[in-house]
């Protein structure tokens, strides 16, 4: 497969294991000889149960994690080291308290080694397509909590990564910030197709925001047990969509599939020592 032609990211054959808590001397496995690729400009969600590796699929993408087993790669070559290729918005917010909104966009530039005046200029230009002209010089603490989404995403994006990781960005957001901040990052994408690997609890969401949903099962050992093609036309709105007789289609097909393993998942909790 030549460079053009491969995926933006693949991961093949990922296995990783931790050492037990539990039982020192003893090792888990925690992912199982798990694919999954990522075409460029394809919106990819990941969907499984609570605890079934999800974040350490998105590390190991990241490079911030190195598989047990198998190997990643990015445009077709071997990753070594973090992936400069990729942006990643993290579950919480990642935002430097004593720095303001501005200064939090301008930090990832200003390390490429952008000029200060050149920084402030794409980064205003950037707050400013996510909402917030003028908030600038406001600090995390008089942000509410979707203006902070708003400016994670702004330093996500200001990078212009070829590839785009999220984790459960928006799942500490009420229902009407969330549906906002879903049709923003569908917008933005819509403008640069950037290969994005979105990690969700939430079936809605993944269904109407991807291209395609992959579902995981319940650890340990996780691995992937369905894969499903999202066909609803674009451009979506993420509340409208929901009601399309095609969406409720897919929803059913994809719960019957992740349904057992939520359950699995969550008996597994029930479990597991406090």
């Amino acid at each position: 497969m030549s460079a053009q032609a491969a995926p933006a990211l693949e991961l093949r054959d990922i296995t990783v294991t931790f050492r037990s808590r539990e039982a020192p001397g003893q090792r888990y496995t925690a992912v199982a000889h798990t694919s999954l690729a990522v075409a460029p400009g394809e919106f990819v969600s990941v969907v499984g149960p609570t605890g079934c590796g999800k974040s350490t699929l998105l590390n190991i993408a990241a490079g911030l994690l190195e598989p047990s087993g198998g190997e990643v790669r990015v445009f077709g070559e071997p990753l070594a080291g973090l992936n400069r290729r990729a942006g990643y918005m993290f579950q919480s917010d990642a935002l430097m308290p004593w720095r303001s909104a501005l200064a939090n966009v301008m930090v990832g530039l200003q390390y490429r080694g952008l000029a200060d005046a050149e920084a402030r200029r794409q980064a205003e230009a950037w707050l400013a397509r996510v909402g917030l002209a003028g908030f600038g010089d406001r600090y995390p603490h008089q942000l509410s909590g979707g203006m902070r989404k708003r400016t994670a995403l702004a330093q996500t994006l200001a990078l212009d990564p070829d590839i785009i990781l999220m984790d459960e960005p928006f799942s500490a957001l009420d229902i009407q910030t969330r549906q906002l901040m879903e049709n923003e990052v569908l917008a933005l994408w819509a403008a640069k197709k950037k290969a994005v690997l979105f990690i969700t609890h939430d079936l809605d969401e993944a269904i109407a925001m991807s291209d395609r949903v992959v579902v995981l099962s319940a650890g340990p050992a996780t691995r992937p047990i369905g894969e499903f093609a999202i066909d609803l036309p674009r451009p979506r709105d993420v509340a409208d969509v929901r009601g399309e007789p095609r969406f409720v289609e897919l929803h059913g097909r994809i719960w019957a599939v992740l349904r057992e393993e939520v359950l699995e998942g969550y008996a597994q909790q029930l479990k597991s020592p406090a």
